[in-house]
């Protein structure tokens, strides 16, 4: 049973009580980690790759970093290639592609790289974007915004769970609300 500071999540057989946390004056959210979770990781990518079947696709392309599980395990479990959209870019990522979002776990801008290398995985490709969790949209706008920069469309949009009002139209699994301040 969760506590009055955490927040009950159950998708298929697993439940996990997430911390809340405060992001804004007023404003806490449920708190999902995927890290080191295998159990939780493993259950959510079989049941998106399930909702996933029903969709044209070629590349599933997710953010660094806590969705990289995910990502691989559906890779797995599809059979198709995904990509990783870097935080910080490095040399050896070439003339790589860029759009800048905001988190509203890090409550500070970000930029969202494509490695040169990757390109030839989403250029002119139809692409899953995945999440953890689709909180304002704004890491998805980010996305949304370097696959155009690749010329690659967007055929589906996927995560663990929707939060407060974003993530209308995406795959989820389950739904977090939105909790006043402390």
């Amino acid at each position: 049973m969760s506590d009055p500071e955490t927040h009950r999540l159950t998708i298929g057989t697993v439940s996990r009580d997430l911390p809340l946390m405060e992001v804004a004056p007023g404003l806490r959210i449920a708190v999902l980690n995927t890290l080191g979770d295998t159990e939780l990781v493993e259950t959510a990518a079989t049941l998106l790759a399930g909702r996933l079947a029903a969709h044209d696709y070629d590349t599933l392309v997710t953010p660094e970093a806590k969705s990289i599980p995910l990502i691989h395990a559906l890779s797995v479990r599809t059979g198709h290639p995904y990509v990783v959209l870097r935080k910080s870019w490095k040399p050896y990522m070439g003339d790589a592609l860029r759009a800048t979002t905001r988190s509203i776990t890090t409550g500070s801008e970000q930029t969202l790289y494509l490695d040169a290398k990757d390109r030839q995985l989403v250029e002119g490709k139809r692409v899953v974007l995945v999440d953890d969790v689709i909180s304002t949209g704004s890491t998805l706008a980010g996305m949304e915004e370097v696959m155009a920069l690749a010329s690659a469309s967007v055929a589906a949009r996927a995560a663990i769970c929707t939060e407060g009002d974003a993530g209308e139209g995406a795959i989820a699994l389950a739904h977090l609300p939105l909790f006043p301040g402390a």
